[in-house]
């Protein structure tokens, strides 16, 4: 009974939430359905297209998603569930909710720019580039990290590279992985240059992932993981390149649908299991302040992640979704609504596990997507059944699915972000720039740079990658807060729903930064560190870049902050002299 309480408290919670703060913010901040989206006044066809609500749903939430608020909160479930439950429904609704909705709006009102862009905007460029710089930094590792989780789902260890009979499940998930590029491009197609309406195409859509995987159920296809890391570098980098409705827009479009499903699956699980008791939920409602994972204060903060707040949506929004909404009303479905969805997809996740916890606990799976799809399954029936393989495929596929689409979407993030950082002002694209930097600003550049560096980190497999990505994703979004005050500060709207989560999201990044930095200056001091030593030494400097990086933007925030607060008391006294003359 206690898995269908926790998902019904998490559905009203979160939807009073979307009806009542949502639309709260959204008088705060004037959305304006007449307003002209980037979108609609810079279509180009490849960048900048303009896509119906649900298509630029699927997108959105299909990149924002992955495998975060399926890892996050799985790996915080040793915290107990209430706490995890609390932060990731609390924490979606007046953090990241926040946070996201915000990023989407405040790129929209600037021509669809990144969010290096919009603290420019206010903050000067010595805070743009600072910024660009850091947030290029959070993509690489969020590349390193997905191209990691996408190569394990699909590799054959020792293989020979061919079709294979009767495959595994790796063998199985690569093959409908694959096919489902080639439907993507082919519903790609049939919406933008055929003409056929979004609802035919969406039924065929569906029949084709259905037929997908029917058919890698039964022939898969085998290759080792550096093989696979290398189909996945080759791939994002032609996926960053293409106009977006060739394959990012239909791709994470039909790929949410897989989502859904998968969320379905888990709810009609919960409600048999309820009834029929085949699984029991057996995670406590709280262990402690302090387990193996560290001090619930700041690794629980940490470790949820995208369950309640991450800085890599904001590179979404203002990266992609912003130049893809058709009207500013459809920013708080977007960026507020899929931030909740998946704040309530990280609840699924934490009762999944619930339903295996102790053989998580004793190290029984691989990883928490693996533990996730057989909590799932294990709703269904005994691990011996029919009905559990099934289900177990499906999510598996369902979890790599949505690691690859963020790495896409990533790609062509980082791609933005290398061209606006040597890009001058009043340039828009590298044909504008002039020598060297026209050569730096390229699309291609970009591109390769950061799948190249994403590609080498990623392939070394380093277990450091996944527990820094946290900090440094979580320290993303309390800068992009920042970001957004900067934003509305020079609207002269209300912003104090932003000094909070900013606040308590710098203590919490700060804090597990330093702790970590710490931690391996005493391990090299006394030799307790294993191997590779490589790793531990990647850890320590990147994690101090990460906090000299932030600590600077903050001083410069706040000394820009003091200097437009004097322009705008300047500004009200003024206007306060004129009507009184």
């Amino acid at each position: 009974m206690l898995p269908l309480i926790i998902i019904a408290v998490a559905i009203a919670i979160l939807s009073i939430g979307y009806i009542a703060y949502g639309g709260w913010l959204s008088k705060q901040w004037g959305v304006d359905p007449e307003r002209t989206t980037p979108a609609v006044e810079f279509a180009d066809g490849v960048d900048y297209v303009a896509a119906p609500p649900a298509v630029l749903m699927g997108h959105h939430f299909a990149s924002i998603a992955g495998v975060g608020p399926i890892n996050g909160p799985i790996q915080a479930s040793l915290f107990g569930w209430v706490p995890v439950f609390l932060w990731c429904v609390l924490g979606g609704i007046f953090v990241g909710g926040v946070h996201d909705y915000g990023s989407l709006l405040a790129s929209v009102r600037h021509e669809g720019k990144s969010i290096g862009e919009v603290v420019g905007a206010t903050g000067g460029p010595r805070i743009k580039k600072l910024f660009i710089v850091f947030a290029f930094l959070v993509l690489t590792l969020v590349v390193a990290s997905f191209v990691n989780v996408v190569a394990g789902t699909f590799y054959t260890p020792d293989a020979h590279i061919g079709f294979v009979t009767n495959p595994t499940g790796n063998q199985s998930t690569a093959m409908i992985s694959s096919l489902f590029l080639i439907l993507a491009v082919l519903y790609g197609i049939l919406t933008n240059k055929v003409g056929l309406h979004l609802g035919p195409a969406t039924v065929l859509g569906i029949i084709g992932i259905v037929a997908a995987i029917v058919v890698g159920m039964k022939v898969g296809f085998s290759m080792g993981r550096t093989g696979w890391i290398i189909v996945i570098a080759c791939y994002i980098t032609i996926a960053s390149l293409l106009p977006v409705w060739i394959v990012l827009q239909p791709r994470d479009y039909l790929s949410s649908y897989l989502l859904y499903s998968m969320m379905g699956i888990a709810i009609l699980g919960i409600m048999f299991t309820n009834f029929t008791r085949t699984a029991e939920f057996h995670i406590p409602a709280f262990t402690g302040f302090s387990t193996d994972l560290g001090y619930l204060f700041p690794t629980l903060f940490i470790t949820v992640a995208c369950g309640a707040c991450s800085g890599f949506h904001s590179l979404v929004a203002t990266g992609t979704s912003s130049k893809q909404l058709r009207n500013e009303e459809d920013a708080r479905v977007i960026g507020y609504g899929a931030m909740l969805i998946e704040s309530f997809l990280a609840i699924i996740a934490l009762i999944a596990v619930g339903m295996v916890f102790d053989k998580y606990k004793a190290g029984a799976f691989g990883s928490p997507s693996v533990a996730f799809a057989s909590g799932i399954a294990s709703m269904f029936g005994a691990e011996a059944s029919g009905i559990y393989r099934i289900i177990y495929a499906l999510i598996t596929l369902a979890a790599s699915t949505f690691a690859l689409t963020s790495l896409d979407t990533g790609t062509r993030l980082g791609r933005f972000m290398i061209s606006e950082l040597f890009l001058k002002e009043g340039e828009v694209t590298y044909k504008d720039a002039t020598g060297a930097r026209r050569v730096l600003a390229h699309p291609l550049t970009g591109t390769l740079f950061i799948v190249l560096a994403g590609c080498i980190i990623g392939g070394l497999s380093l277990s450091q990658i996944w527990s820094l990505f946290g900090a440094a994703n979580q320290l993303l979004a309390a800068v992009s807060l920042i970001a957004i005050a900067f934003w509305l500060g020079g609207l002269e709207k209300r912003r104090n729903m932003l000094y909070g989560p900013m606040t308590f999201m710098l203590l919490v990044t700060l804090t597990s930064l330093i702790t970590t930095i710490i931690g391996k200056i005493k391990g090299f001091v006394n030799g307790t560190l294993t191997a590779p030593m490589w790793g531990h030494w990647f850890q320590l400097i990147f994690a101090v870049a990460m906090v000299v990086m932030a600590i600077t933007l903050v001083i410069e925030g706040v000394k820009k902050y003091r200097q437009l607060k004097k322009n705008w008391r300047e500004k009200s006294e003024t206007d306060g002299d004129a009507r009184e003359a």
